[in-house]
């Protein structure tokens, strides 16, 4: 049982919302509530939030900005921590410096004002800088480990320290953090001079691109399997008929067969079941057996 009163005494400076429903704040609009909502504004607030979770037993996680993420319709207990007010971005030289919650689209114009190149790949990838370095976010050949110099962690203890990008173990969609338990606060990325209207050009091309192919206008996880060798998620679904394919209120888009969308007030429910099927069907029409890109926390609703 966690003592509300305790909870405000002790972080009467720190926003945080109780019973909060999670649907409010996933890209694909659904998830159940979570105990207590954190929203720590830097990392002082997030090391006291950490530190008092784990003294008192309570189980807590990072939710970052929500992108590439399913949380389940019975949400979660303990304390969640969202990070978009941990949003800051500097420029050192070459050099941006993004902590965890500041939105990866937003960086690559921060990155275009100052005409520094080779962050223009990510120029229309949603979601936040931590989950990108988590999950070695990439597009039209471009990904995080090209870029990064070090990432500044915490760890489940509630210690902070920082990895230099050598020792992130990158993979494809993969690094190191997703295995220690540890959550990315920060990272720093070099960058190359170049010229701003070139740089510009490039980002409306991709931005353009991307626009065209992707069902941006519904509720979605973003890209939802992880590419198979040799083959693409997207073009395998379409093969197995399932384009318009649809449990509840989820579907796979018409659009690119790779995402799916809430059309109706659909629920996490909807989604797995959804990916359960797809993977299923895309095994039996081809023999390749598709891996889930996107995270799925939280609790299932009760029978």
């Amino acid at each position: 049982m966690i003592d509300l009163l305790k909870l405000q005494e002790r972080f009467a400076e720190v926003d945080f919302k109780i019973d909060e429903p999670l649907k409010n704040y996933t890209y694909t609009q659904v998830g159940g509530i979570a105990d207590v909502l954190f929203f720590p504004k830097n990392k002082r607030e997030l090391s006291k939030i950490v530190i008092y979770a784990n003294n008192e037993g309570i189980p807590w996680q990072v939710l970052g900005n929500a992108s590439n993420i399913i949380v389940r319709d019975g949400g979660i207990r303990g304390f969640v921590i969202m990070f978009d007010r941990l949003n800051t971005i500097t420029v050192n030289g070459y050099v941006i410096e993004a902590e965890a919650g500041a939105n990866l689209i937003e960086t690559t114009r921060v990155a275009l004002y100052h005409s520094l190149s080779g962050f223009e790949f990510a120029c229309g990838i949603p979601g936040s800088i931590g989950g990108a370095v988590f999950m070695n976010a990439g597009a039209y050949g471009g990904e995080i480990a090209h870029l990064l110099v070090s990432a500044q962690l915490l760890t489940p203890e509630g210690e902070v320290f920082t990895v230099e990008a050598r020792d992130m173990k990158f993979g494809y969609r993969r690094s190191m953090v997703q295995e220690s338990g540890a959550v990315v606060i920060s990272a720093k990325f070099a960058l190359k001079p170049g010229v701003f209207e070139v740089i510009k050009q490039e980002m409306h091309r991709l931005t353009h691109l991307r626009e065209l192919k992707q069902p941006l206008e519904y509720p979605s996880c973003g890209s939802v399997f992880k590419r198979p060798l040799g083959h693409f998620a997207g073009q395998l679904i379409m093969e197995a008929n399932l384009k318009g394919h649809r449990i509840g209120g989820v579907e796979v888009s018409k659009k690119h067969a790779g995402f799916m969308i809430n059309i109706a007030q659909g629920t996490a429910a909807d989604y797995e079941s959804l990916i359960a099927y797809v993977i299923k069907t895309v095994e039996q029409d081809s023999g390749i057996r598709l891996e889930p890109e996107v995270r799925i926390i939280g609790e299932k609703l009760a029978d």
